[in-house]
Order: structure tokens, then sequence, then C-alpha cells
């Protein structure tokens, strides 16, 4: 089934009245990702994660309202892509372009890294930003899911 996807990523996700919603979508795809996640790798990316939302009340939340609209910016090339090639599942284009999209996204992750004033926060990125192409990879189908449901 094709959807009619006429508005922009940044216009369907970061309207004031649906942005927030946004964030808690992004915050519940994540913990859903990390429950799902085992091994050496799952085990450092689950103790990155509790370190960050350990660190400060707040900061994982507001972080992630902080960095939606360039990640957005890195997703808008791939739907606009996706609504041109007149696919019907976001997450299934973006899964079969997963190295692509990964390093789109963590060039915002990275970034804020490089910015960040948080010593701990850099900390913890550095010790799964090797592995975190493949976590990203296995997240798109999910993702894409998320994103589609704001489709308008």
């Amino acid at each position: 089934m094709n959807i009619l996807m006429t508005s922009t990523l940044r216009e369907m996700l970061l309207a004031p009245e649906i942005q927030l919603h946004v964030v808690a979508d992004c915050q519940a795809l994540v913990e859903q990702e990390l429950s799902a996640k085992s091994g050496v790798s799952g085990t450092a990316v689950k103790l990155a994660y509790k370190a960050v939302t350990t660190f400060a009340p707040g900061y994982y939340q507001s972080t992630l309202e902080k960095m939606l609209p360039a990640m957005v910016d890195q997703l808008e090339p791939f739907w606009a892509d996706f609504a041109d090639s007149g696919g019907s599942e976001f997450g299934d284009y973006l899964a079969k372009r997963g190295n692509e999209v990964s390093e789109a996204l963590l060039v915002v992750t990275d970034t804020m890294a490089r910015d960040s004033e948080r010593p701990t926060v850099v900390k913890a990125y550095k010790t799964v930003r090797g592995s975190a192409g493949k976590h990203i990879d296995a997240a798109l189908p999910n993702l894409g899911i998320m994103v589609q449901k704001y489709a308008v």
C-alpha cells in the first residue's frame, strides 16, 4: 500500500504539537531496542545508557529534544527518496540502506559527543561508538515504523 507523503519530515516530526510525542516515542524505541540487546556489546550499550540516564536527572530527555532536529535533517533525504520511490514501508527502506543511514545518524551523535562538556557522557559514548552502527542498523525497521506513524 503506497502512502501519499507530501510533507517533509521536519514538517511532520517537529511541529510543535507533535514534537514532544516524537521525543517520547524515541525514548520508548531506545528502551525497546536496549531490552532486546544481549552479549558483551549489548551489555556495554546498556551500561552506557545507564550512565547517561543516571548522570543528571532530565539530561537524557533534553538531549533527545536537542538531537531530534539534526536527526530529522539526516533522515530527510532518505524520506524524500522513499516517498519518490513509492515505497510502502519506511522501516524496510531504511534497513536496506543500513550502513548509509547509520553513518548519517552517527554524524549527529559524534558532533554532540565532540561538543559535550560532560566527561562522563563522552566516556560512555566512546565506549560504545565502535559498535554503534550495528545497533542503529538493528533499530532501523522500528525507527521507520515510528517515523511513518506521523506521515501525513
